[in-house]
């Protein structure tokens, strides 16, 4: 990160361990934050949402962000629900669309308290993403034309996980196929969904550590402009909105709030 975001983040970091901020405090706005230390809100947004996938604080929709609780342990643990809520009746579903790519599907469901109805889902393949990083702290990206946004962007190595494939090795045979390299150890980071409300996409997040060139790309397709981009330069690219697609932005926002912190007052 550069100097302006590790200033940020290390102010807020000292307002919290101090008690100027106490437990369940709300952090001063985005605005607010920008104004008195002299930042952008970009910069102000990239900080909190690396202290929110720490668990340091939490954002409440529509409210901001506040100081998260902690454990004994001095972890942060999320605030318990005031009650036990139930899930949503599923009464049965029917196809509308069907091919390899999508399904549209009518699911007919009753949520609690309401009257039952039916609710569009679209499914989606099972996607790996992976963020392979070299021992010169770069990331694998390739600079791609997405015609449905109509515009350029970097983008990780990626792709559909076969029908019994295990999603590790479908994350290695991508970056193989749309790179020519080929990813050394590979850890997996998270599975998430990307439009969890109605779109059914696991997406699959690795981070591999080191490649191995193998050759020229052999998915023509889906080949690009590859490059060897240092982590320092993402947030940046995030800045300038250079970047496509959540995997993208998750795997990156993952490896930037894990990168080990330089001691205060390191230059």
């Amino acid at each position: 990160m550069g100097e302006k975001t590790e200033r940020v983040e290390r102010t807020i970091r000292e307002w919290i361990d101090s008690g100027k901020l106490a437990v369940g405090a709300k952090l001063p706005s985005e605005r607010t934050l920008s104004a008195e230390l002299g930042v952008g809100r970009t910069t102000v947004r990239l900080v909190l949402s690396k202290l929110a996938a720490e668990g340091l604080v939490v954002a409440h929709h529509g409210s901001g962000y506040f100081v998260n609780a902690r454990s004994p342990e001095g972890h942060a643990t999320p605030e318990a629900p005031q009650k036990e809520l139930e899930p949503w009746r599923v009464h049965g579903e029917r196809l509308v669309y069907d091919n390899q790519w999508v399904k549209l599907a009518l699911v007919d469901v009753e949520p609690p308290g309401v009257e039952r109805f039916e609710h569009h889902v679209v499914r989606l393949q099972h996607v790996a993403i992976t963020a392979v990083v070299d021992d010169q702290d770069r990331v694998l990206m390739l600079w791609r034309y997405r015609f449905v946004p109509g515009r350029f962007g970097w983008e990780l190595p990626g792709g559909i996980v076969d029908a019994g494939e295990e999603a590790s090795a479908a994350a290695a045979r991508e970056v193989e196929e749309e790179t020519g390299w080929r990813p050394g150890s590979i850890e997996h980071v998270l599975t998430y969904q990307p439009m969890v409300g109605m779109v059914d996409s696991p997406h699959e997040i690795f981070v591999a550590r080191g490649a191995t060139k193998v050759g020229e790309p052999t998915d023509a397709e889906e080949a690009g402009r590859i490059e060897w981009i240092p982590l320092t330069e993402i947030p940046g690219l995030i800045a300038r909105d250079e970047l496509l697609g959540s995997g993208t932005l998750v795997a990156l926002l993952h490896l930037l709030a894990t990168r080990p912190q330089r001691p205060t007052g390191a230059r």
